[in-house]
C-alpha cells in the first residue's frame, strides 16, 4: 500500500495529466458520451438520500463486531474486534465514486451485477437502487459485516439483491457457475493484491458478454495493483479501459476494433 503521500503525488500527477473532465479533445464518441452523460451527471437523484442517510447512521453505530479479514494485510483465519463506525468511516466508498456507480448503472441498465466487496453494503445500495429489477449479487467474506448489510438492504426495503459471504478464494467459482445469465456489470472491491484480483478477473471473463462493464477499484492503491490494473488493460478481451485514478472502467466491446486507454479527469 502506498503511503499517504506517494498517493497524493500520483494524484496530483494525474489530475494535471488527465483529459479534460468535461470531455473536451476525446475522439472517441462513446467515451465523450460517458464524460457528459454519466461522469458530467449532476441530477439530484432520490435514491442518493436515501443511501446517504444510512451512511450517516452507520457513521454513528459504535457497536463492536468480530470480523475475519481475507484481504490484502490479512491472515487467513485472523479475527479481530472492529467498532461499526470505524468501518464505516474507513472502507465504505466515498459519496462522489458511489454515486457514480450509481450512475454507470443507470446509464448501461444491467441486468445481472454482481459486487466483490460488499463491505456494509452502501455501494451495493446504489448499485441495486440504479436498477430495481436487476439481479444483484454481492460477495463479503465476513459474516458478521454482511449480517449489517443485510440489515441496512432491508432498511432501504431492497429486495433485488443476494448476499454470498466467505472467502471469495472458496466462494467465487460456485457463484459464478450458479449464474444463469451472464454478469452485465462487475464491481471489484474485495481484495487489493494482484494476484486474486487478476484470478478473479479471470474467472469472471467465462460469464460475462462483450456488454459487461468492470469496474476495479483502487487502481493505484499500490504497486501490486498497479501491476493489476496494467495486466487488466493489456488483456486480450479487453478493448477500452478509463482511469479515474481511484477506480478503473474496463470494455469489452466488440465494435471497437483498435485498444483504446484513457484517464481521464473525475
Amino acid at each position: 500500500m502506498y503511503s499517504a503521500f506517494q498517493l497524493g503525488k500520483k494524484y496530483l500527477r494525474y489530475y494535471f495529466t488527465a483529459s479534460n473532465s468535461k470531455g473536451h479533445g476525446i475522439h472517441s464518441p462513446f467515451v465523450f458520451d460517458l464524460v457528459v452523460k454519466v461522469l458530467n451527471d449532476r441530477t439530484d437523484y432520490a435514491a442518493y438520500k436515501e443511501v446517504e442517510l444510512q451512511r450517516s447512521f452507520l457513521l454513528g453505530n459504535e457497536t463492536i463486531i468480530e470480523v475475519e479479514d481475507f484481504g490484502a494485510g490479512s491472515t487467513k483465519g485472523l479475527k479481530k474486534q472492529r467498532v461499526v463506525q470505524q468501518i464505516a468511516a474507513t472502507s465504505l466508498k466515498p459519496k462522489k465514486y458511489a454515486q457514480l456507480l450509481y450512475r454507470l448503472v443507470n446509464h448501461f441498465q444491467p441486468t445481472q451485477i454482481l459486487e466483490l466487496g460488499t463491505s456494509l453494503g452502501i455501494t451495493t445500495a446504489y448499485l441495486a437502487k440504479a436498477k430495481t429489477d436487476a439481479a444483484v449479487t454481492t460477495m463479503e467474506g465476513s459474516v458478521a459485516i454482511a449480517a449489517i448489510a443485510k440489515e441496512n438492504f432491508r432498511t432501504l426495503s431492497l429486495e433485488n439483491i443476494d448476499i454470498v459471504t466467505g472467502n471469495f478464494d472458496e466462494t467465487l467459482a460456485a457463484t459464478i457457475a450458479s449464474s444463469a445469465q451472464p454478469y452485465n456489470f462487475v464491481f471489484i472491491d474485495g481484495n487489493h493484491r494482484k494476484e486474486p484480483t487478476l484470478r478473479y478477473f479471470e474467472q469472471l471473463l467465462a460469464k460475462v458478454d462483450a456488454n459487461t462493464v468492470f469496474v476495479f477499484d483502487d487502481i493505484h492503491w499500490s504497486k501490486e495493483m498497479e501491476e493489476a490494473w496494467e495486466q487488466v488493460k493489456q488483456h486480450s478481451i479487453v478493448t477500452l479501459t478509463i482511469d479515474l485514478f481511484f477506480i478503473g472502467l474496463v470494455f469489452l466491446r466488440k465494435e471497437q476494433k483498435a485498444k483504446e486507454h484513457f484517464v481521464i479527469r473525475f
